[in-house]
């Protein structure tokens, strides 16, 4: 198996999940169950269903963050430093509406582009790998292409 690359950052939020899972979710439901199974006919109880069904999703995410763990390459991002590279926080200009963004790359169990983590498996991200500061790059996108300045780069 191939390791998966996480930010400490990301490795400590994937830990909180795990532990709320396992410490808050998983004993909440398993009342649950309990709860409607008390009702009697479990053929027609929608409650036990529907509670079985959020055990699995809760047990199958269990599963998930633990086998993500279980693979991690966790990468201090603090020692690092230069051009771009894993783990290193990105602040972009489109040189066509003159929009300024920020994105840290990440490992994609951590991507989220609402919050500013980009895939490091993402075109943008593996146009940026290597570059400077001061370096434009061009990237393919479903709209078409895009053309990017890298204004700053820090790693934290």
């Amino acid at each position: 198996m191939d390791k998966i690359p996480l930010t400490k950052s990301g490795q400590d939020a994937l830990n909180a999940e795990l532990k709320t899972l396992k410490s808050v979710e998983r004993p909440a439901i398993i009342r649950a169950i309990a709860e409607a199974r008390e009702h009697g006919d479990l053929s027609e109880n929608a409650e036990y269903h529907s509670a079985k069904e959020k055990q699995s999703f809760i047990e199958g995410r269990i599963k998930e963050i633990e086998g993500i763990l279980a693979l991690a390459d966790v990468i201090d991002t603090s020692k690092m430093s230069g051009n771009i590279k894993f783990g290193a926080r990105v602040t972009l200009v489109d040189e066509d509406t003159d929009e300024e963004k920020t994105y840290q790359i990440v490992g994609e169990p951590e991507a989220n582009l609402e919050n500013g983590k980009l895939n490091i498996k993402s075109p943008l991200a593996r146009a940026l790998i290597g570059k400077d500061e001061g370096d434009s790059v061009e990237v393919r996108t479903p709209g078409g292409e895009k053309s990017y300045e890298i204004l700053k780069i820090v790693y934290s």
